[in-house]
């Protein structure tokens, strides 16, 4: 009887509630894989390709500027675009 009273006690004290589990890790790159709005745009070596990301300006070596399409599917961070 002593022990069911204490259990009830212990229940009905404002800090006794249940935690929930803790969460796991989440792969936000699994997460943004499965996005379903992305844009078709030209690669520049010819083939189209689907990414997720905003287009970019990139300042190349010579000097000159290149649009590049970021989070691409198949795993590509950046894609060189087709002016």
């Amino acid at each position: 009887m002593k022990i069911l009273a204490t259990w009830l006690l212990a229940l009905s004290l404002p800090g006794a509630k249940l935690a929930a589990p803790p969460r796991g890790p989440v792969d936000h790159l699994a997460a943004q894989k499965t996005r379903a709005n992305g844009i078709w745009y030209m690669a520049e070596s010819g083939h189209a390709v689907f990414c997720y990301g905003p287009v970019m300006l990139l300042k190349q070596a010579n000097g000159e500027l290149q649009h590049v399409a970021t989070f691409c599917r198949g795993e590509q961070a950046m894609v060189p675009l087709k002016d």
